[in-house]
């Protein structure tokens, strides 16, 4: 289990990279899968590192567990802006 950070998530936000909207990466399509973990592009330290719940036409249900800075438990958001862990650049 990761350890807790002075922000108090247990994951360190602040390495993920920053994607912003106009970035060719946000606009890209992921082909994201149930179960696959994914942060939000553009704020990952807001909303954190959240499981793909759903799929469907393009809006993915996520659960981030509360675990960015912003408490977000769960969110519909549009593919193009979430970005697989894999992915980053760590």
């Amino acid at each position: 289990m990761p350890k807790e950070t002075k922000r108090g998530s247990k994951y360190q936000l602040e390495r993920l990279p920053v994607v912003q909207v106009f970035h060719w990466k946000s606009r890209s399509k992921p082909k994201l899968k149930k179960g696959q973990l994914v942060y939000y592009g553009p704020y990952p330290t807001s909303y954190g590192i959240g499981e793909v719940q759903h799929v469907a036409k393009g809006l993915v249900a996520v659960d981030f567990r509360g675990t960015g800075s912003a408490r977000v438990h769960e969110d519909v958001i549009h593919e193009r802006y979430l970005v697989p862990l894999k992915e980053a650049a760590l």
